[in-house]
């Protein structure tokens, strides 16, 4: 009887060991990423890669045609991928034109498109797009033809602001007078503040250890998860390993405004005062929360 658990320790072993290598292998092959794009980013080593790719650099005895071409390569493309780089930081915001195949579209087909660039931990994400048209006979009056914005951003209210209708009664009006500048501002602020707080939820996360914890055993008293918890990302869900739960509430900018603990008993006042003070940003409610877990562990241990 004793046998079953040894043999499926050693098992389990191998498991997390493999999982350590592939996690380690993974982040070392990042990291050449990371070192490779930068030693070819700088002005002196596309200077020199230049020089050794010269035709009189070439022919002489000795020198790898093949490595010098791929290694020119290399530096074309990333110097092309830094400029796309560049170009997308400055244009957050560009337009186009494009033509709706459907031979019934409103206004001949055509259509103004919108894309918005966004950026997260250093990364761009897939851009976003907004298509506008002139559904309206004798009017110039915008309105949203198509998008791909997240539901949480409240395109339709900005919309309703910033492009409205025109007057039934066909007059000009101040009040049906559009701004597309500042439509597109606000629009590009809002998606951002919606980024803004999915980073503060991964974050939190981060800090906690809680992306990289897996199927590892915890203290009684340690927070085993936490996430979004509305369609706004205005909220975070918390849950301790002793059924306690937590909400966590932010403002536009992923502020945090309030915090709140309920256990069995109801809502936990002393643990919500513990954790967050007024004026608290994120990083003070994540330290807090570790040194609450650092706090019961040696207590578990003491006694």
């Amino acid at each position: 009887m004793d046998s079953e658990p040894t043999s499926s320790e050693p098992s389990q072993l191998d498991k997390e060991i493999a999982s350590l290598r592939k996690q380690a292998a993974a982040s070392l092959r990042k990291a050449l990423r990371i070192q490779c794009s930068t030693i070819l980013s700088s002005a002196s080593t596309s200077r020199l890669i230049r020089s050794s790719s010269s035709p009189a650099v070439a022919r002489r005895p000795g020198s790898s045609e093949t490595a010098s071409s791929k290694l020119s390569s290399r530096s074309t493309q990333q110097q092309a991928h830094m400029q796309q780089c560049i170009y997308r930081i400055s244009a957050p915001v560009t337009s186009f034109k494009v033509r709706d195949p459907d031979p019934n579209a409103v206004d001949d087909g055509h259509v103004l498109g919108l894309r918005f660039e966004i950026m997260s931990r250093g990364q761009f994400l897939r851009p976003y797009y907004v298509m506008l048209n002139r559904p309206y006979p004798g009017s110039k009056h915008l309105r949203v033809h198509r998008h791909t914005v997240p539901p949480a951003v409240p395109l339709a209210g900005l919309a309703a602001r910033h492009l409205p209708q025109p007057s039934r009664a066909g007059g000009s009006s101040s009040s049906t007078d559009q701004d597309l500048d500042k439509f597109v501002r606000t629009l590009r602020r809002e998606i951002v503040r919606y980024h803004n707080r999915l980073g503060v939820s991964a974050d939190l996360r981060r800090r906690l250890g809680l992306h990289e914890r897996g199927g590892r055993a915890v203290a009684p008293n340690a927070l085993v998860e936490a996430g979004i918890a509305d369609i706004e990302a205005k909220q975070i869900s918390l849950t301790w390993a002793n059924d306690k739960t937590g909400r966590l509430i932010m403002d536009d900018d992923g502020n945090v405004v309030k915090f709140v603990v309920f256990g069995r008993d109801g809502r936990d006042w002393e643990a919500s005062g513990a954790v967050f003070d007024k004026n608290d940003s994120i990083e003070d409610v994540a330290r807090k929360l570790e040194e609450r877990l650092e706090e019961s562990i040696l207590e578990e241990q003491e006694g």
